[in-house]
């Protein structure tokens, strides 16, 4: 399909944002960080690793990842969760960990994040929290980059511009009791 709106990629542009997971039955969580990224006219790559069944890819992707042009790491992973804190051992990137709700609610893996040793961290958003790992990625971004800065002002205010139009559909409620 050939649709002319669509802004097509410079094929010379690198990825900015390298979004991992532990394997491709996490995509469906994943896919709100992808969605997201794409709308902003982020460039970035996407990859399924393993810490436990590809360690050596894992070490290859960790340790050249800031040689490629690769500015942040989004890592979503389930049950132990290695992957981001992983890959926070083997770069000085930001990590950010997305745990996904595999087994135990997701807990084990939150919590697995979370507890990072001293001078390893990953930023750990909300389990199952694709979009905020996201949409922190791209304030990152947004600190080097001034039309990021403005997508991400953009945003929020379309936030804000959600909470006021609830408000006044809520107002138009009519209950007896209401005041």
């Amino acid at each position: 399909m050939n649709n002319t709106n669509v802004k097509q990629k410079n094929q010379n542009e690198k990825p900015m944002v390298s979004v991992i997971m532990g394997s491709t039955s996490d995509l469906p969580i994943m896919e709100k960080a992808l969605e997201f990224l794409d709308k902003m006219e982020i460039c970035f790559e996407v990859n399924a690793l393993s810490a436990h069944r590809t360690p050596q890819e894992v070490e290859n992707f960790a340790t050249n990842a800031a040689k490629r042009g690769i500015k942040v790491i989004i890592a979503g992973a389930g049950m132990a969760a290695h992957l981001p804190g992983v890959i926070a051992s083997m770069t000085t990137l930001p990590v950010i960990g997305v745990p996904i709700k595999s087994s135990l609610d997701g807990m084990d893996a939150a919590l697995a994040m979370l507890q990072m040793p001293p001078g390893i961290p990953v930023a750990t958003v909300a389990i199952n929290g694709a979009l905020n790992a996201a949409i922190l990625a791209l304030q990152i971004l947004a600190l080097y980059d001034e039309n990021y800065a403005v997508k991400i002002n953009t945003y929020k205010e379309e936030l804000k511009g959600k909470i006021v139009k609830a408000n006044e559909e809520l107002n138009k409620l009519k209950y007896k009791y209401k005041v």
